[in-house]
Parts: C-alpha cells; structure tokens; sequence
C-alpha cells in the first residue's frame, strides 16, 4: 500500500479520547514516504557529471575574460562550431554533425539561464559574455551552490518538457485567425500544458513512492507499469478500455521523462520507434483501419522476454531524482522526511519521533540511531524512554522491544535491570525468553496481564485498528476454557487502553461466546472509567 492510500481517520479517530487529535493531521492527507540520500557532497559530484550540466560548466569559463556574443545572448557563428569541439561533441578535423552545434547550443542557453554566464555590453556597444559569480564555487566542489544550480536546472528541463509535449496543439496561423477562434486555441494549448504537467507530476510522485519501498536493485519500473499505477483504480485489473488509457500515458510520458533523463534525474530506456512502424505493419496486415496519428504499442504485451519487455520502456528514479522531488515536494508544502530524520536526538526523541509520525520507516530510523553506539547504554536509555501511561506509550515500548532485538544479547544486562518493573517487566521476560536466556523469573498474574493489554494497545495504534491485520492477534490471546474468568481479571487492568482492548477482541474474535464475553468486559471497563 502507498503511503497516499493511508486513512488518517482510521488510523487515529478511534483513540481521539487518549489525546490523539485528528484535526492535527488534517494536513498529512498524502503522506510522502522518507527516502535515503547520499550526501550532498556526493550527490554534487553527481550533478557535475551529467552531461548537458557539466557542458554549461565547461561553456562558462570558456567565456573567461569575455567572449562576444550576439544581441540575443547567444554564441556567434564563428564560436558555435569550436563549443562543439571544446565539448568533445565534434571531431577537431572534418565534418562536424549539425546535432554537435545544436547539443552544444542547448548547453549554452542553459548556461546563460542559470546565470553561469552574464551578458553585458563594453562601452563600444559590443555584445559578451562573461563567468557568472556561482562558477567559481560550483567548479571547486561547493555542494550547496552545484545543487542549488542543478535543481534550477532540473525545474527549466521539467517546464521545457511539458512544453514540448502540449507544442503540437500550438494555434497554427500565427495569430491571424478571427480574435475569438485564436482564444480558444490558447485555451486548449493551456488546457494541454497543464494535463502535460499534472501528468509528468503525478508520474513523479509515483516513482518516488515505489523507489522509496523498493528493495536494493530493483528500482527499475516499466513504462507500463507506471502508467497503469496512474490509471487503473487499486484493487481492479484493467479493463480494455483502461489499456488503451495505459498506452495512451505511456505514450505521453515517453519524450518528457526522455528530456528529465538528460539532466540525470531518471535512468531512461525509451520506448523502442521500431514498435511503431511493427504496430502499424500488424495493422496493415490485418486490413484494420485506425483513425489518422500514429499506431501505438500496446499496453501489455503478452509473453515477452525481459529483453523483448524492455523495449516498452523502462524508468529507474536516479538519487539526484529522488532530490529534486523532494525538493518541490517541500516547496509545495508536503512533509517529505529523510530516513534517519528523527534518529539524530536521544531515545526519548527517537521513540516519541518515530511513534507520532504518520510517515515513517521504524526500522530504519532505529538501525540508524542504534549504530555506533554501545548496546548496554543504548539499551538502558531505550527502556526509560518506553515508560509512561500517555496515548503513545504502548508504541514506545514496542519500538523499544523492536530496538532491543536489533541489539541483541549485548543488550542482555540492561533488560534485566528493568525485570521488576511494572511497565517494563512483562516485556523484558519476553525479550529474554525469545533471545535464550536462562534463569527467567516468569512475572506475576498482574504483570502479565498487563503487559497483554499493552501489547495489543500497541498493536491497535500500528496498524490503525485494522481488522485484517488483528484477526490473527486477537485469535492467539490466552483465552482459558472459561473466558468470563479470564476477562472479568482483563477489565480490571489499570491502563488506559484496556477497554479498546477488550472492545476490538469483542468485535474481532472468531468464538461468539469469547467475543460476547469480551463486550460485556468493555463495558465494565469504560463504566469503571
């Protein structure tokens, strides 16, 4: 499930009475998953290497002292053809490819648009150009400056992309068409730029989910699958119409994640040309007549070998990708979190951190703050953080657990300190009984008690109440033959989630007269108050 599918409503409303307020989360509606970056001085390094960005590098202190240009800030023709060969686009002898001269004309503009160069006028009137202040310090490894640079650039390659795929709806008679005709051209080249945009944007959004979930090595999404992830409604297979939806996203998508790849922000194999004129040849074949515009691949071909596959396309979100859009997804004001974000405080920050937020990889974050660290005091400064009776406690004390078994036997010494505990003492037991320990005093009847109601309370706030995931949890308590007696002790329990406790048992548990019994335990329970 993709974080944006989260119900927050569910997640919290039914423990607003221990203090968990939804009005506080209204503003997490999709929640954007935390992602692990490199550093930034390795995701410069990246940066630097991309072509067309280290081109318009490479242009701007050719520039140095100046060099003149034309009135509209571009090269002159006598400097065009040595850009190219400066770039290593052309050959020093012979002919030179008109695409090398058009390459390095693009690395130009871009130069010129991110201020690399400036253009002026000499007191004689005569056009040029000269480095701009962010050369020096981008050329001599300053990450904050290549990556401020990088990131405008990505933001011009993103519009340009969305441009160039509403350009073919551009008014063709140049304006001189009747006023109210030449309105509603612009109107629809409007109306096309910003389905373009919408488009590329959720395809985005969409990359850096699954690439975030994605285990090592298997970031790479077909172009098919991604356009069906925009499409087709979760939990239904695709309809034929819906496949002729696939193509038609995987058709758009095609050239504007072509032009992002140029700038590093995808891995791109486009899709193969060649399947165009194989889809139009079939069509001829079978006498089948299509509506003008070219044939299309189709959606989901069926039987093809990873090869034969890959030539519909395939799309890997690069690190500096997933930078870029975490960077417009803050500046659009979602909570985009980096994993390790709440590891960089002590146990009580991380527990509370880590319980509190909606968009969080537990895991992660405790791996991260556990390394390095000597396991006795971490494991001691965990355990007093996991006490308390507020509405996160229960969370607390699972992560806590959860920590414990990352650390391990080190960690051994410090949960023993904590066996006569009440809060702690019941999970403490559990640890060391699952790790092999020996010589463990089993706890007293209100100690284990206790700890069952905490450790469902905790599994009610991790999974939301989620009846598919406590089925299984609420089947396995230790229900006696006779289940009055075992929930007329429950009832009694002191702690604050003990009646949603025994509420979800008594709509959950699969044995009518258990569930009957559980019911009328709440009751007592809430009645007690």
């Amino acid at each position: 499930m993709l974080p944006a599918d989260l119900e927050l409503q569910d997640l919290y409303g039914a423990f607003a009475e221990h203090g968990l307020d939804d009005d506080d989360l209204d503003d997490s509606a999709v929640l954007v998953p935390p992602v692990r970056l490199p550093a930034e001085s390795e995701l410069a390094e990246q940066a630097k290497a991309v072509p067309m960005f280290g081109w318009a590098l490479e242009l701007a202190r050719w520039t140095a002292p100046h060099r003149a240009v034309d009135e509209f800030g571009d090269l002159t023709g006598p400097d065009r053809l040595p850009a190219a060969r400066l770039l290593g686009l052309a050959p020093e002898e012979g002919e030179v490819p008109e695409e090398a001269v058009v390459e390095a004309m693009r690395a130009w503009s871009l130069a010129c648009d991110l201020d690399l160069v400036e253009i002026g006028t000499t007191a004689a009137g005569e056009h040029v150009a000269i480095p701009g202040p962010d050369l020096e310090p981008a050329e001599e490894g300053d990450a904050e400056t290549v990556l401020e640079l990088w990131l405008t650039a990505a933001g011009i390659v993103r519009e340009l992309a969305v441009e160039a795929d509403s350009q073919e709806l551009e008014p063709a008679d140049g304006g001189d068409g009747d006023a109210e005709e030449d309105e509603e051209g612009l109107g629809e080249v409007e109306d096309a730029r910003d389905e373009a945009a919408e488009l590329l944007d959720e395809a985005l959004q969409v990359l850096y989910e699954t690439t975030a979930f994605a285990e090592p090595g298997s970031e790479t999404v077909p172009l098919g699958v991604l356009a069906a992830l925009l499409v087709v409604p979760e939990g239904e297979e695709p309809s034929d119409e819906l496949l002729g939806d696939i193509t038609d996203v995987m058709v758009a998508l095609d050239p504007m994640l072509g032009d992002l790849a140029e700038l590093g922000l995808l891995d791109y194999r486009p899709i193969d040309p060649e399947l165009f004129d194989e889809e139009e040849g079939e069509d001829a074949g079978r006498g089948a007549g299509r509506e003008s515009g070219a044939a299309r691949p189709e959606a989901e071909p069926a039987e093809l070998d990873d090869e034969e596959s890959a030539r519909f396309g395939l799309v890997r979100l690069t690190p500096l990708g997933q930078y870029a859009i975490r960077q417009w997804l803050l500046e659009d004001g979602y909570d985009a979190p980096l994993i390790g974000d709440l590891a960089g405080g002590d146990a009580a920050e991380l527990l509370r951190g880590i319980s509190e937020a909606a968009n969080v990889l537990p895991e992660e974050e405790l791996k991260v703050w556990l390394t390095g660290r000597e396991p006795v005091a971490a494991a001691r400064e965990l355990l007093a953080a996991a006490r308390g009776n507020d509405a996160y406690a229960p969370m607390r004390r699972m992560l806590c657990h959860s920590a414990l078994t990352e650390l391990g036997a080190p960690a051994e010494p410090a949960v023993r300190e904590v066996l006569d505990d009440p809060e702690l003492g019941g999970g403490a037991r559990a640890w060391l009984v699952a790790l092999g320990a020996t010589e463990v005093p089993p706890p007293d009847r209100a100690t284990a008690l206790w700890t069952v109601v905490d450790a469902f309370a905790a599994q009610l706030l991790d999974t939301g109440g989620d009846p598919e995931q406590l089925r299984e949890l609420v089947a396995e308590l230790p229900v006696t033959a006779e289940p009055a007696g075992y929930f007329a002790e429950l009832w009694r329990v002191d702690h604050p989630y003990t009646a949603d406790v025994l509420e979800a048992v008594g709509e959950l548990h699969p044995d009518r007269a258990v569930a009957k019994e559980a019911r009328k335990a709440a009751f007592k329970a809430r009645s007690q108050g």
